[in-house]
């Protein structure tokens, strides 16, 4: 290196000379910018944090032990949870999402005053008050909890769906007994009326 160029960079200070060397990277090194490109595939922003550390419920007692359950356990402060809001779009399935209320759905009614199905805006006298055991899987541990829900007659029905079909199913057995009593009643009646035919018929054979 020339010696004029080396004492000029030595006079540089720390930063300018990092852009100094990068720039001539840059224009003397072509296609390999790339290689200036930091890794981003490990990046995670404020709300991946959350995902991976949020709980359903937070032990009170117990302190977060890293920065990342501190935040989530921050988020989770600023929920209230009287009401949940729910995901009843898998129902069928036997399959519920559940939240606690945000500020703003508070301040809404959504979830109390309103449905409390996520994408339901039903809102009327027949919402009705349901009190779930939630079972969910946290960190490869199941969980309850005792939740509250109000719902609309719609989604009340979906909430309870797989119950449905178990009350459904005696209903129709029952259904079938009375159609098997009614056909085995309506044969006895028949074979009655059958016999006294007969018998009507012999006593005026007797007659003649």
């Amino acid at each position: 290196m020339n010696p004029g160029v080396r004492n000029h960079l030595l006079t540089l200070a720390p930063y300018e000379l990092h852009k100094k060397l990068i720039n001539n990277y840059v224009l003397t090194q072509q296609g390999s910018t790339s290689r200036l490109k930091r890794d981003s595939s490990r990046d995670k922003t404020d709300l991946d944090v959350i995902r991976e550390n949020h709980k359903f419920l937070w032990d009170e007692s117990s302190e977060p032990s890293t920065w990342e359950e501190e935040l989530a356990k921050k988020y989770y402060d600023k929920l209230f949870k009287e009401y949940c809001i729910c995901d009843l779009s898998r129902y069928k399935h036997n399959q519920v999402a559940m939240r606690w209320q945000t500020e703003s759905e508070l301040c809404k009614g959504k979830g109390q005053f309103i449905c409390g199905e996520k994408r339901c805006e039903e809102e009327n006298n027949k919402l009705r008050t349901w009190e779930v055991n939630f079972g969910y899987v946290e960190q490869g541990e199941k969980k309850n909890a005792l939740v509250k829900l109000r719902l609309c007659p719609e989604h009340s029905s979906q909430l309870n769906y797989k119950h449905k079909k178990k009350w459904e199913i005696p209903l129709q057995k029952n259904r079938r007994n009375l159609e098997n009593k009614r056909k085995q009643t309506f044969f006895e009646i028949w074979k009655s009326l059958k016999e006294r035919t007969r018998t009507r018929v012999e006593i005026k054979s007797t007659k003649h």
